[in-house]
């Protein structure tokens, strides 16, 4: 079973050389870290940041330095730092490559609720509408389980939605799926290192598809 880095690290192998990449809050703030050294890759945050690096160790933050979601972030040489209209403008435009946000919860049709729990204040949301509206390609890092160990990828949303089949790729701390969007299903195609397709079964609240012999991540 993955913690919240390992679920990072495994995302990192999905970024290419030469991608602009968006990183929601969470989960995906921390991909910054683990991004391979031999690819140039360019991290945009909707509040008008371009170049973003690693996300900060403790006692180095600068406050001045946020991203969307209020976390403190850092910046590399030759970033940009400009409005959020601009920054919305790229993400519009298309001219983000990858998307990589977190969830509350996954449908089996690539449905996804991640900017409203009803009755609680979430800090910086509002901006992945724009982005599962507009990205190329949209990756969600969760956990598949919240803390009652009721399954977050379910047959239909029961949170305020986001966006409407737009995901194709889920990585929780148990698997990697893809989702059939036409269809609907959690196609199993990734388990993570010790953790079996029985588990990973019982944990998906969806309709769910493994072949006898899926393998273990590489991270």
């Amino acid at each position: 079973m993955l913690d919240k880095e390992g679920i990072a690290k495994r995302i990192a192998r999905e970024i290419k050389d030469g991608y602009y990449v968006n990183l929601g809050i969470g989960i995906p703030t921390l991909v910054a870290n683990y991004i391979p050294e031999d690819i140039d890759v360019v991290l945009q945050s909707e509040n008008g940041l371009l170049g973003m690096g690693p996300f900060p160790y403790e006692g180095s933050e600068d406050p001045d330095l946020i991203n969307a979601g209020k976390q403190t972030i850092t910046m590399l040489p030759g970033s940009a730092v400009f409005d959020s209209a601009m920054s919305f403008g790229m993400i519009r435009a298309q001219k983000v490559d990858l998307t990589i946000l977190g969830a509350m919860e996954v449908s089996e049709y690539g449905d996804i609720a991640n900017w409203k729990i009803p009755g609680k204040l979430v800090k910086g949301m509002g901006g992945a509408m724009d982005l599962v509206a507009s990205a190329k390609n949209i990756i969600v890092a969760m956990q598949q389980v919240n803390k009652a160990g009721e399954s977050k990828l379910l047959p239909r949303c029961t949170l305020p939605l986001t966006g409407v089949r737009c995901i194709r790729k889920v990585v929780t701390e148990l698997a990697v799926f893809e989702i059939d969007i036409q269809n609907g299903g959690f196609h199993l195609i990734e388990r993570a290192p010790g953790v079996s397709i029985t588990e990973i079964r019982n944990a998906t609240a969806g309709r769910f598809f493994a072949a006898d012999d899926v393998p273990e991540m590489r991270l």
